[in-house]
């Protein structure tokens, strides 16, 4: 017998362009555990034609009245970062699964009473750091895993997006500008990006950082509104790994030409190196494609990722929407075996953890412990042994 579908719900789902039109959709609608049944937006008319768009049979403006239909089995949250911790609350209330977009809050205190009110209950929750299911990263991590370059000693990390690389930025994006929003460079960019490095070499013990704003303002380019930039658009990061290992970073928005990305890492026995490629390399490690080189023989040769790794039905390796394909795909298998696989609402807090420590170091110039504790920049004494 066939099992039923997992019925969702999109809040977000915006008829003409987003994140959900261009990746959430079409990978709900190839994978065939899924069926898509209701929307939300806005606006009303947006609604009704998002339903139309994509064949729903619900169109709502109101987020709970969606979480509460009986059509609706996982709630799918790609909106804006300042309204995810209320919608999140919102669709566990209804008693529904959700998968929430990274960031999962606007700050770790929102995203610990949302580990907090899904701690006790029988749902399964989703973050999305899809990245960690690029093929290519998953073949590294098992890589890395098995020895194939000894033990890892350093990894060089260089991310750059061209997101804000002119001075005239989009209406829909000028929120990210704003740190007290959290959706900018730390918190996209470098969430993404040091989860994904995180998930191929393991945890961080310590790290000192700096974030600085190198573009000032920006003009909206459909209203010619003068915009301050808050948020920063330059990481500098030095880490060093629970193995041992030490990790240097530098995470570029508003990158003008070549925007990409490179994470070489080194062993003691070798090398290997995951490459940005194709149209998505400039929008970042978890949307763009990435090749993946081995450079244990004194030069770096393409290693061909095994086809195991590469399973999302109906969804094309190089679409915007493939490692979201393979996220949900994980989530319907947790969802029916009652494994937990996929990264959750605690995984999205421990990445917010990690962003908090970064701008502690770089408001302080103090090198932060993960236990809690920091230590002096300088001289590497501890300052705050409590």
């Amino acid at each position: 017998m066939e099992a039923k579908r997992i019925r969702v719900g999109i809040i977000g789902a915006s008829p003409d362009r987003g994140w959900a039109a261009r990746a959430h959709i079409p990978a709900l609608l190839a994978l065939p555990d899924y069926e898509l049944t209701a929307v939300g937006t806005s606006r009303p008319e947006s609604a009704r034609a998002a339903a139309q768009r994509f064949g729903t049979a619900h169109a709502f403006t109101d987020a709970r009245r969606l979480a509460e239909h009986p059509d609706v089995d996982l709630v799918a949250i790609t909106v804006k970062v300042p309204a995810h911790a209320g919608l999140v609350e919102a669709a566990l209330a209804a008693g529904k699964h959700v998968y929430c977009e990274w960031p999962l809050a606007r700050t770790s205190e929102e995203a610990r009473a949302l580990v907090t009110s899904a701690r006790d209950t029988r749902l399964h929750h989703a973050v999305g750091l899809q990245a960690r299911y690029a093929p290519a990263i998953a073949y590294a991590r098992d890589l890395v895993a098995t020895g194939r370059i000894g033990r890892v000693v350093s990894a060089t990390v260089y991310a750059a997006r061209g997101k804000g690389a002119g001075e005239r930025i989009p209406a829909w994006a000028a929120y990210t500008l704003d740190r007290d929003n959290g959706a900018g460079l730390l918190e996209v960019a470098g969430g993404h990006t040091l989860d994904a490095v995180q998930y191929v070499l393991g945890g961080f013990s310590a790290l000192s950082a700096e974030l600085s704003v190198q573009r000032p303002g920006y003009t909206v380019a459909e209203t010619g509104e003068t915009v301050e930039a808050t948020s920063p658009d330059h990481l500098m990061l030095n880490a060093t790994l629970t193995g041992g290992g030490v990790v240097s970073a530098h995470i570029h928005d508003a990158k003008a030409t070549e925007a990409r990305t490179r994470l070489e890492i080194s062993g003691t026995e070798g090398d290997l190196a995951l490459v940005s490629t194709g149209p998505g390399g400039p929008a970042g490690i978890q949307i763009g494609g990435l090749r993946l080189f081995d450079g244990s023989e004194g030069t770096y040769r393409e290693l061909t990722v095994p086809d195991r790794y590469h399973p999302a039905p109906g969804v094309a390796p190089d679409a915007e929407g493939f490692n979201v394909a393979r996220l949900y795909a994980g989530l319907a298998s947790d969802i029916r075996t009652g494994s937990h696989t996929v990264p959750d609402f605690g995984a999205g807090l421990r990445l917010h953890r990690l962003l908090d420590a970064i701008r502690r170091s770089a408001g302080t110039g103090t090198r932060q412990l993960l236990d809690g504790q920091a230590e002096s920049a300088a001289s590497g004494a501890r300052t705050d042994q409590g």
